[in-house]
């Protein structure tokens, strides 16, 4: 059985650098490609960030630049990394996995875990 847990979320000041982590199980983790997405009240779920397998990332143009994502496979474990956080990042952020990022939407989804951002 997949199991994604997420941590690290909470209330944050703007400009604030919190680290979200995603310990994963039941899954050949470094086999898997990883991500994180978030969705915000009334608005759509959006890919914040991915790591193929191979460590290979990408993100989205409204966090390029202040966000991480990295991974460790020996703890079977995905990181975000958020820097300079604005209120608008304020959201629900969910991990992900799937053995194929083309398909990374329709894997494997984590509870998610809140992060708001605000004074």
């Amino acid at each position: 059985q997949v199991q994604l847990v997420e941590s690290g979320g909470g209330l944050v000041q703007p400009g604030g650098s919190p680290r979200l982590s995603c310990a994963a199980s039941g899954i050949s983790f470094s086999d898997n490609a990883m991500g994180w997405y978030r969705q915000a009240p009334g608005k759509q779920r959006e890919l914040v960030a991915h790591i193929t397998s191979g460590g290979l990332t990408h993100y989205a143009d409204s966090v390029k630049g202040r966000f991480t994502i990295s991974r460790d496979n020996a703890k079977n474990t995905v990181y975000l990394q958020m820097n300079s956080l604005k209120p608008e990042d304020t959201a629900v952020y969910y991990c992900v996995a799937a053995r194929n990022i083309a398909t990374l939407g329709f894997g494997s989804w984590g509870q998610g875990t809140q992060v708001t951002v605000s004074s």
